[in-house]
């Protein structure tokens, strides 16, 4: 039986990651920086808590990544811990950069110092690329971020590059794209639609207030995403990959999407507010996953209007559940 370590088993993808390898036999620890008070609210809504085996660890604390690193002895090490959204980077750029690359280094020189053969994966972001300016990033696209978000993780990622260079290790990152699911937090700007969308649908005299909704990204659907960090720690050698459905729309294009799945018209409920406009943003976002497509057998099967559709039934089937 394979043991994996996940890092951020809490969020989004750490959970939907934890039912993945649950499912292919593998015994899973996941971490977050204190166990004994987190809620483990995806573990336990995905049905999965009392299969994880749990353990503190603060990736900031080059002592705390070690001790578990020894004491779990991971065959795979999944690293999706840190700051995860580029909105909070703006108002707390030490704690993304902390949480982001000195997490990622101490991981890293952890597995190094323990000598090993730890494979481990690193999640990165199409964050690093910034504005591609309509073209779509593949993995020699340079990096611009235009966020202490996408700084952090470009710094992890060559970090990762290097050490693999450096001292021979199995690690590489996913430069992922804009990815969704019901397990969102609502300050995730999707989650915040779909959720007001349904309250709207429902009688809700609200309005939705929103930044720019012009900018364009690459949305996709977690839980087929993190089919992608798996398939990367079983090649023969490790390969950063850009994971992305290949196709980008407006956020206006999101919205309408969302309304339209409750029979509503977006224009009559979206107020623009420019107090929600980020310092500096990306204008145009989108990937180009053939690499994937090509080494992992990977393709997105799901599109922004499927992922759309998919959050706002669930959203609509849980908030019958709890009436």
């Amino acid at each position: 039986m394979k043991k994996a370590l996940i890092s951020g088993v809490s969020g989004q993808d750490g959970a939907y990651l934890a039912q993945l390898l649950l499912n292919k036999g593998y015994e899973v620890c996941g971490t977050s920086r204190d166990a004994q008070m987190s809620k483990f609210t995806n573990l336990h809504r995905l049905g999965i808590f009392e299969q994880v085996k749990l353990e503190s660890m603060a990736l900031n604390d080059f002592r705390s990544v070690l001790q578990v690193l020894t004491k779990i002895q991971p065959d795979e090490v999944y690293n999706l811990a840190g700051q995860s959204s580029v909105g909070l980077s703006f108002q707390q750029p030490v704690e993304a950069l902390e949480s982001i690359a000195t997490g990622t280094l101490n991981l890293l020189e952890a597995i190094r110092f323990m000598k090993v053969p730890i494979k481990s994966y690193h999640a990165s972001s199409g964050e690093c690329f910034g504005n591609t300016n309509g073209l779509p990033a593949d993995e020699n696209t340079p990096f611009r971020p235009k966020s202490p978000y996408g700084v952090a993780k470009a710094t992890a990622f060559w970090q990762v590059a290097n050490y693999r260079e450096a001292y021979n290790l199995y690690t590489c990152s996913g430069i992922l794209f804009n990815h969704e699911s019901p397990l969102r937090p609502e300050r995730f700007v999707t989650q915040k639609i779909v959720s007001a969308a349904c309250r709207i649908a429902n009688g809700s005299k609200e309005k939705l207030y929103l930044g720019n909704v012009d900018v364009i990204r690459d949305w996709g659907w977690a839980p087929e995403y993190v089919e992608t960090m798996y398939l990367m720690l079983q090649q023969d050698e490790p390969t950063d990959y850009v994971i992305a459905t290949g196709e980008s729309y407006s956020l206006a294009d999101f919205v309408a999407q969302a309304f339209e799945c409750v029979g509503l018209n977006s224009q009559d409920h979206v107020v623009t507010d420019e107090s929600l406009y980020r310092p500096t943003d990306i204008a145009w976002g989108g990937g180009n996953p053939k690499l994937a497509e090509e080494k992992l057998g990977w393709r997105a099967r799901y599109k922004m209007s499927d992922v759309v559709r998919m959050m706002v039934e669930d959203k609509l089937a849980t908030a019958t559940s709890e009436n």
